[in-house]
């Protein structure tokens, strides 16, 4: 725990050094947009459901979240020593960037529901019925958790205290400001695209180090 602690004040005392700056930056924009969008997908396949369903749902996939969150959270830097897991990480963002850049082309229109703002224009189909919906939430959950926590692990690899800052914060952004997140990228559009080109940004440089980084690179596998 001391150790921990030790790691957080240093990157953070170090705050104003460009590479600890951007990685920070990086972190609390896929943060940002990870946590809304987690919400915006969660609430659109709630949408066809009554009322008392729907918020049920919607608190499951609220709860699912946080507590896959937490759980990835936990070894993504064991995971992340793993050699080619760097690359499928990378991999990994690369979809979820053009899952994004889908929705927000606005290609197909839900019902949405009143409960979170924004995700009328997910192009998710909402379930049919309550055991469906809470099914696709906890698949979408596991999916897009493991994603936030990848995200926030290969922005700030090289600063371990950002890291663990940066993974609280996806816990309680999620928790606590999901909707609100989902509401204010709905209405400012330009938010999006640019939490679009940080996760592209990032993904490729985990591309990039798990082909090339001596420890964890798959070219290592073809040396």
């Amino acid at each position: 725990m001391l150790e921990l602690w030790n790691q957080i004040v240093t990157d953070f005392s170090n705050l104003g050094s460009p590479s600890a700056l951007a990685a920070f930056t990086q972190v609390l924009m896929i943060d940002v947009m990870l946590a809304g969008d987690n919400a915006v997908v969660v609430g659109a396949l709630a949408a066809g459901l009554p009322a008392d369903q729907r918020r049920k749902v919607i608190m499951i996939g609220i709860l699912a979240a946080l507590v896959l969150r937490i759980v990835f959270a936990l070894g993504v830097t064991q995971l992340l020593q793993v050699v080619g897991l760097v690359f499928a990480g990378g991999i990994l963002l690369l979809w979820v960037a053009w899952k994004m850049w889908r929705e927000l082309r606005h290609q197909t229109e839900s019902a949405g529901s009143p409960e979170i703002e924004g995700d009328e224009h997910s192009g998710v189909r909402p379930a049919k019925s309550f055991a469906q919906a809470a099914w696709a939430v906890a698949l979408a959950d596991v999916s897009m958790s493991l994603d936030n926590v990848l995200g926030v692990a290969g922005a700030a690899r090289e600063h371990p205290g950002i890291l663990i800052v940066g993974l609280l914060l996806s816990v309680a952004m999620m928790g606590v400001a999901a909707n609100l997140l989902a509401r204010v990228i709905g209405r400012y559009r330009w938010i999006a695209y640019v939490g679009l080109v940080v996760i592209l940004y990032v993904a490729g440089r985990m591309i990039y180090d798990g082909i090339v980084d001596p420890q964890v690179g798959v070219g290592r596998l073809f040396a």
